[in-house]
């Protein structure tokens, strides 16, 4: 058999495997909007146009106002859409899967969130290790280490350090990214609190923000929040962020009206995470670009 098409069969069970997950663990599947009215107003993701509105990045917004009509347990597994993304990890088109867990902690979810991987890796390979570029990856090997941590110990200075001399983005890249996931699952935490627009600030130390990154063999596999909920403060960064993007000539989008009219009805104290199917194709194929593993 052809390898992509050995690919597409590897990458077909893998989807299989992930569902089967949520289901065991009484999550609901759901489908929201490819095109929808109003994307978040991110910083550095621009949303593609579609007539008179846009192609979503994520379904995150739309999840979320199901989370505030009352659902608990929700995944979904689809198509989402970035302008100007290519690349042997990045496409424009790529495949997203995004759930939420209402009243989870966002390190809750990051354990699951491990346990899913691993669970899924066993269902297509037979176990819980894979071979990636020529090395060994666990997915029962998980460490957790925040930014705070590894910019001292791979960059050699401190985050406001770094974000004084406007090289945060730099060594992320550079210095910290290559030495994550070295033996199996990293989860990179608690973020600056600037450097997290839709999560919560954490309880124990306002300047850093609940959320967390997954890395495996330095790729970053999933991003999470433990999610705000609070509108005021959410309707506040969504202006910061809308005229930081018109500063930087990036396209104007309406306010995202019903997910704000969501936050105002209500939203649960909640987690939720973006995982992108085509990585984790990538690493269960061994395959080096994201074009190997999509039809």
């Amino acid at each position: 058999m052809d390898k992509k098409l050995q690919n597409l069969a590897l990458r077909s069970q893998l989807l299989r495997a992930v569902r089967d997950f949520f289901y065991r663990h009484d999550f609901i599947e759901v489908e929201t909007p490819v095109r929808i009215g109003a994307p978040a107003p991110e910083e550095y993701i621009e949303a593609i146009a579609s007539e008179n509105a846009f192609l979503r990045t994520s379904p995150e917004l739309e999840m979320k106002c199901l989370l505030a009509d009352g659902a608990e347990k929700i995944f979904q597994i689809g198509s989402c859409f970035r302008a100007g993304e290519f690349g042997r990890k990045h496409r424009s088109e790529f495949t997203m899967l995004e759930y939420y867990a209402s009243g989870w902690e966002y390190r809750r979810l990051a354990d699951f969130t491990a346990k899913m991987l691993a669970d899924a890796a066993i269902a297509v390979t037979g176990k819980s290790n894979i071979s990636y570029a020529g090395k060994s990856y666990d997915f029962t090997d998980v460490e957790y280490i925040t930014v705070a941590e590894a910019f001292a110990k791979y960059a050699g200075v401190s985050v406001s350090e770094a974000e004084k001399l406007d090289l945060f983005d730099e060594l992320m890249v550079t210095k910290i990214e290559p030495e994550l996931g070295k033996k199996g699952i990293t989860f990179l935490c608690d973020y600056p609190a600037d450097r997290a627009s839709l999560a919560r600030l954490s309880p124990q130390d306002k300047s850093v923000a609940q959320r967390w990154e997954m890395y495996v063999a330095g790729i970053e596999l999933a991003n999470a929040f433990g999610e705000l909920t609070d509108g005021v403060e959410q309707k506040k960064r969504f202006r910061a962020a809308a005229e930081f993007r018109r500063k930087q000539g990036m396209a104007e989008y309406p306010e995202a009206e019903k997910f704000l009219r969501a936050l105002d009805k209500g939203l649960p104290e909640s987690s939720g995470c973006a995982l992108g199917v085509d990585r984790l194709a990538m690493l269960i194929c061994d395959a080096w670009d994201i074009g190997d593993v999509r039809a």
